[in-house]
């Protein structure tokens, strides 16, 4: 008998998670579209500015400020949790 053997337990059946004993869900699908819009809009922001040739810096700014605030919207989204 070898020790690979001697120390392998044999197989038990997992219960399922009850609602009562279930890690409570987290994140809201709601927060996490918005905050892909808000990274849509970046990029849309970014796109204007440079086929303006960047004649103005006010469009990076504005796209940089939509990213981040689409980057604290999405970690927020992970963050709080979903209500029952």
């Amino acid at each position: 008998m070898s020790v690979v053997d001697e120390t392998t337990e044999a197989p038990t059946e997992a219960t399922p998670p009850t609602p009562e004993t279930a890690k409570p869900r987290r994140g809201w699908v709601s927060l996490y579209a918005v905050a892909f819009g808000l990274m849509l809009a970046a990029g849309v922001a970014l796109a204007a500015s440079s086929l303006g040739s960047l004649r103005s810096i006010g469009l990076l700014w504005f796209s940089a400020a939509l990213s981040s605030v689409a980057i604290v919207v999405a970690v927020v989204s992970i963050l709080v949790p979903r209500h029952r």
